[in-house]
């Protein structure tokens, strides 16, 4: 090869490098635009929007924000699923219309009970056994588990411009957080592989937890009671309580989230506050105001005076799931 060509193609490497699309997956809007350019505002330490790495804290919902969450949340869903494991093994622990329901996987009848049907089931199949116990099952649970719609494994359902997004931010040294409604002790089995956020970066709803010592080996057992619910003000909390820093960066789809973001956007100095609209009826689903999960009301209607990037899920993301294009 010659002096010349090796020059040319270094040159070509380097400009390739240099001009590399760091969303890929986001149509070419005004969404894509303006995520760019306050990452690039704020890494660019010639900018008086500069926010040094230290600063640079980014939290993001989990469900219907990075993967989907219809017909039913996905947590629920594998709740659902271990109380028909469960019944098989003794249909005794059918004692109720919310548990019966669960064990037959009508979904209808168990966001027909309400909120009380999706207690009880969720702390008949979260507690009663050891943090590890129950992460196995988790574990098992995201490797064969599919979509009951869509057909796809859970985790294949992750929304990939939204991963592309972390790997954005990450290498641009922020640091990325989950602070979602659903429960870490399940996110933190897969949140580290599918999203690239280790476990203690997840913040999340708990239930209470029983230390014991059986047989000489210390224990952490998960108890029925609720401890903490990482939702809608205690998100805010929760990243006050454990990050310690206001993010200048905060994703959601619902409201949920809103507190999150109103919280992260008043701060002085560059924000961004995203919020993430279900539009998209062919691809993925369409919902907001009237949806029994991730209903969006107060996003869409203060979200933009509130200087928020509202993506449109149909006309800034050019693909949805990691799992099929």
């Amino acid at each position: 090869m010659s002096p010349l060509l090796t020059l040319t193609t270094v040159l070509a490497l380097v400009s390739t490098a240099v001009w590399a699309d760091p969303l890929p997956s986001w149509s070419d809007t005004g969404a894509k635009t303006r995520i760019i350019s306050f990452v690039e505002q704020v890494t660019d330490p010639a900018s008086d929007q500069y926010v040094p790495p230290s600063d640079r804290i980014a939290t993001f919902d989990n469900d219907g924000t990075l993967w989907a969450e219809q017909p039913l949340y996905f947590q629920l869903i594998f709740a659902i699923d271990v109380i028909g494991e469960m019944a098989r093994e003794d249909p005794s622990i059918l004692t109720t219309e919310a548990l019966r329901s669960a064990a037959a996987k009508d979904y209808k009848a168990v966001l027909a009970g309400g909120e009380p049907a999706i207690l009880e089931i969720m702390k008949l199949s979260h507690s009663g056994m050891t943090v590890e116990a129950f992460q196995a099952r988790v574990a098992n649970w995201i490797e064969t588990a599919t979509h009951p719609q869509i057909g796809l494994r859970y985790d294949q359902m992750t929304y990939q411009p939204m991963i592309e997004l972390l790997r954005y931010l990450r290498d641009e040294d922020f640091k990325t957080y989950i602070v979602s409604g659903g429960g870490i002790h399940f996110m933190r089995v897969f949140s580290d592989k599918v999203y690239g956020i280790p476990s203690e970066q997840v913040l999340g709803t708990y239930t209470e937890t029983e230390y014991s010592v059986e047989n000489g080996v210390p224990t952490i057992i998960k108890a029925p009671a609720i401890g903490f619910v990482d939702d809608k003000e205690g998100k805010p909390l929760n990243i006050e309580r454990i990050i310690g820093k206001r993010p200048i960066i905060a994703g959601g789809n619902s409201d949920g989230d809103f507190a999150m973001l109103q919280w992260t956007t008043a701060g002085t100095g560059p924000r961004l506050g995203l919020i993430i609209h279900h539009t998209d009826t062919e691809r993925e689903f369409a919902y907001d105001r009237d949806s029994h999960i991730g209903q969006l009301v107060d996003g869409l209607d203060q979200g933009a005076d509130l200087g928020w990037l509202i993506v449109d899920m149909a006309k800034d993301w050019s693909r949805i799931y990691t799992g099929a294009r």
